[in-house]
């Protein structure tokens, strides 16, 4: 897809804030610092629409992206970083609760994960959430450049025995660094837009 106006429209808090011009929404979910905004970036070719931080913790707010007004990518806060305050992550798991079980143009959910690592048990959390409320899940497993060829099959067959995902759900490889499964994601999200 050739991305020509991307834009930050809101940093929501709660419902009442979210847009209401009834454009589709894929969502972001996944650890603090793991490349949600650097996927964002790659795919819509911005150097940093999506802020990156070598600072986890830093998306403390639902932000909605949207793109060639035509639908919006939602970064939603990053999990599993400890030093941010107990009281402040239940703020953030209420208003993630609220954004998945109530919105309706919420059409799929990018679990993005890092494909060196085994899912941790916040990313599995994460993924039964998203199927309890049957929301289509997507996992995207960066950082797919640090993995030599050879190895990156059995890197793939780790996060869906980890996850337990379900058979019709998909792992999609991807580097932020070289755009590898930059036009396979764009395939895969055309589907739900």
């Amino acid at each position: 897809m050739k991305v020509t106006n991307a834009e930050i429209v809101i940093s929501a808090v709660s419902k009442k804030q979210y847009p209401n011009d009834q454009l589709p929404e894929i969502a972001l979910a996944g650890r603090s610092n793991v490349g949600k905004s650097s996927f964002i970036n790659k795919l819509i070719n911005r150097k940093n629409l999506a802020r990156t931080s070598s600072k986890p913790g830093k998306t403390q707010t639902l932000n909605f992206y949207r793109i060639n007004d035509a639908f919006y990518f939602v970064d939603v806060p990053g999990y599993g970083y400890a030093k941010v305050s107990k009281t402040e992550r239940e703020k953030w798991g209420v208003m993630m609760e609220e954004y998945f079980q109530t919105r309706e143009t919420l059409k799929a959910v990018l679990l993005i994960t890092d494909i060196r690592h085994e899912p941790t048990r916040d990313d599995i959390q994460m993924y039964e959430f998203l199927k309890h409320f049957d929301l289509p899940v997507v996992v995207v497993a960066t950082k797919l450049d640090k993995i030599p060829k050879g190895k990156r099959a059995q890197h793939i067959k780790q996060t869906i025995n980890t996850l337990q995902m379900d058979k019709g759900d998909l792992v999609l490889p991807f580097s932020a660094e070289t755009g590898e499964g930059k036009d396979e994601a764009w395939g895969i999200l055309k589907k739900y837009l």
